[in-house]
């Protein structure tokens, strides 16, 4: 079967390769994957700038139908639909967050599409665990944006207090972003979101989702817009989802002392941000990382009570083999979410 394969260490290395059709455990489960979202890490990969272990076949972003049960597996059918929980493909079960629920910690982890074989390719094997059923209201390729809604769900839902009357502040509009303000917009918290010139279709699509004011830093003023926006307060909560020093020092001077910032973005470098607002303003942080099963379960039913849909956020459907068409587009944000289709 054809797979989109890192197959050495280095900037590049990406190809597609015939590679061996995976044999299902008598402990695992095999899906045939109907589409695979590409996420950044997997641009960080083809980058190296994140770690992997090649040869590695990429992509984490995935739903799929069951097509082999192994004979230990018990309450799975052929045929039912499930999103995958990739990132928890290897871990040890045994440490302290291992037991807590918190595997993303777990010093043993290793996720699809980087640490162990991911899902830009026709089948897959995963443990039970990882499945988690869609709902009869979600489509396959919606079904590919949960994971990226996980994280977004744990960022807003888990780690970020928000109360009614609060107005939120989403710097960078990419999808995590995007996701995060359908939550919020779905919860009826005002919420502003801030971009650059190279956001300006995203910035319009954040309008459309349900943004009360959108911000291009390149030609406003973000701090004046939110004072604006909260009778020159300032916001109660940001969520910071560029992963930019600049964004970073916007999302400071914006926010109200005692305020609450939660760091969603990732920066994959050194960066320097005037942390003296977080004393001076006495402001709460909180960094998000990934999810837990609990987040899961809990992204799920928000999708099933039909509070938030994914579609509108999928710009582009594209075949495997187009791969390099899909990453340039992510790297120049002519599109939001791409699926790939083995």
């Amino acid at each position: 079967m054809k797979a989109l394969v890192k197959f050495a260490k280095g900037p590049g290395n990406v190809e597609i390769r015939e590679v061996q059709e995976p044999l299902c455990g008598v402990d695992q489960v095999k899906l045939q994957v109907a589409w695979c979202g590409i996420c950044g890490t997997d641009l960080h990969v083809y980058h190296d700038r994140f770690r992997s272990f090649p040869p590695v076949i990429l992509g984490h972003e995935t739903a799929g139908t069951i097509v082999e049960v192994g004979k230990n597996v018990r309450g799975l059918a052929l045929g039912e639909r499930f999103c995958v929980l990739g990132a928890s493909a290897v871990t040890c079960g045994r440490c302290l967050y291992c037991r807590q629920g918190q595997f993303m910690f777990c010093q043993e982890r290793r996720g699809m599409g980087h640490g162990v074989n991911g899902a830009f390719t026709r089948f897959i094997v995963v443990r039970p665990d990882q499945l988690f059923r869609l709902p009869s209201n979600l489509g396959l390729d919606e079904g590919a944006v949960c994971e990226p809604f996980a994280a977004a769900v744990h960022a807003v839902c888990d780690l970020t207090p928000l109360r009614a009357g609060d107005v939120a502040l989403i710097s960078g509009p990419g999808p995590i972003g995007l996701l995060c303000l359908k939550l919020l917009a779905a919860e009826g918290i005002k919420t502003i979101v801030a971009g650059t010139d190279a956001d300006r279709s995203r910035l319009e699509l954040a309008t459309g989702i349900g943004a009360c004011a959108v911000v291009d830093v390149s030609r406003q003023d973000l701090l004046e817009v939110v004072r604006a926006q909260t009778e020159g307060l300032g916001a109660d909560v940001v969520l910071e989802c560029a992963g930019a020093a600049a964004s970073v020092k916007g999302c400071l001077e914006a926010i109200r002392p005692l305020g609450h910032y939660t760091q969603v973005g990732h920066f994959g470098k050194d960066v320097t941000v005037p942390l003296d607002h977080l004393a001076f303003k006495q402001i709460r942080v909180a960094g998000s990382v990934g999810y837990t099963v609990a987040t899961w379960m809990r992204m799920l039913k928000i999708l099933e009570q039909g509070k938030v849909r994914l579609g509108d956020l999928i710009t582009h459907k594209l075949a495997l083999d187009d791969w390099k068409t899909g990453f340039a587009a992510c790297e120049g944000k002519s599109a939001l979410k791409v699926l790939l289709q083995p």
